[in-house]
């Protein structure tokens, strides 16, 4: 992506439906995929507005206009959904500003592509869990996305990324990789090939019975970081779930694995000191009884009882990743260090053998919730 210069956003701002004038500008947020600004407005005697400004990632995600479409499907129906509940819809969904010719993004002269939105004001992104509760917080926010869009038909959404959580794909891919080896790093990691190998069960669980029509396809935002809720900073609630790029057709247990991968492992994803790493039964706990409490009731009990198994599949998925990344020399993943997918793949490798021993404990945790 090349370097925005000033005519190029000035362009951009002109091109959207904002009102007042422009007092202030900056980069905002710590996201690595778009490019991403805070613009103030001021409004005379209104005081002032707040709106986000992104340009959109088009090596990332190659078809920008299909991605919004889907954000604009999502976003309108839950703001439908939330106002019939008697909320917030300018504060509890992505409210998109449409451009001067009523499109929900701009094609600028360079060929990029643009979006903004409303700023959601005294609330909160956290990057890292600083509190247990912000956890909660999230699977709860989380969890009520899926119940809001329980009847959305998800088959109408576009894949944003082809195969996202597609592990069977991701598995013959990782084969291939191996049996190419272009870079010779092989046989240096054949433990870590052969822990991938063992597993193969896992990696065609799901989309087995997807096939088979035994799970409902849903909408899915697949990426549940905690950095992805916005919490209230009066209330300390969970009010809005952000970053929809990702949203397309695919299975909760995924969205409720990738949060647990994240969000309850005892170390960072690159830690090097794998007696470090193991999944804290306590914050499995707090997010499966939040995540259960916000699906209020839309999941079925087959899929409630698949969340472990969602836990376990979205961290051997994402191992397996960054060792096909590691193996093919660290083309996806940025690297900060020699051997760093190496050490990411490990934390997750080892997130899975702790799950594994803690196998029955985590059935019993989702159980206790789902029938309460």
């Amino acid at each position: 992506m090349s370097q925005i210069t000033r005519e190029q956003r000035d362009e951009v701002i002109a091109h959207f439906q904002y009102e007042g004038m422009l007092v202030e500008e900056c980069p905002y947020g710590s996201g690595h995929i778009n490019d991403t600004f805070l613009l103030v407005f001021d409004i005379a005697e209104m005081g002032q507005i707040k709106v986000i400004l992104q340009r959109m990632n088009k090596d990332v995600f190659e078809k920008p206009v299909e991605l919004m479409e889907n954000i604009l499907g999502v976003t309108s129906y839950l703001r439908a959904r939330i106002i019939e509940n008697g909320g917030d819809p300018e504060r509890e969904t992505l409210n998109v500003i449409p451009t001067v010719d009523g499109k929900p993004y701009y094609l600028d002269s360079k060929g990029d592509y643009w979006r903004s939105y409303k700023f959601i004001t005294d609330a909160t992104s956290y990057d890292q869990v600083e509190k247990p509760e912000h956890f909660y917080q999230s699977a709860v926010a989380f969890g009520n996305f899926q119940r809001l869009l329980a009847d959305y038909p998800a088959e109408t959404l576009h894949e944003t990324i082809k195969g996202f959580h597609n592990t069977k794909a991701r598995f013959a891919t990782f084969k291939q990789v191996v049996e190419e080896d272009v870079m010779g790093r092989a046989a240096s990691v054949q433990k870590e090939i052969q822990f991938v190998l063992d597993r193969e069960e896992t990696a065609d669980y799901f989309c087995d019975l997807l096939d088979r029509g035994e799970l409902p396809l849903r909408v899915t935002h697949n990426d549940t970081k905690l950095n992805n809720i916005m919490i209230d900073n009066k209330t300390g609630r969970g009010i809005c779930v952000i970053d929809l790029d990702t949203v397309m057709p695919g299975l909760a247990m995924h969205d409720f694995g990738d949060s647990i991968r994240f969000g309850a492992s005892t170390a960072a994803e690159d830690e090097q000191n794998l007696d470090k790493v193991s999944c804290s039964m306590e914050l499995f706990e707090l997010y499966a009884k939040g995540y259960i409490e916000g699906c209020g009731g839309k999941l079925t009990k087959r899929e409630i009882e698949l969340m472990p198994m969602g836990a376990k599949t979205m961290t051997y998925e994402c191992g397996m990743r960054f060792l096909t990344d590691y193996l093919q020399g660290d083309t996806y993943f940025k690297i900060h260090r020699e051997k760093h997918n190496l050490d990411r793949c490990r934390t997750q490798f080892k997130l899975v053998e702790d799950m594994e021993q803690k196998w029955y404990t985590m059935q019993d945790i989702v159980n206790k919730y789902s029938n309460s």
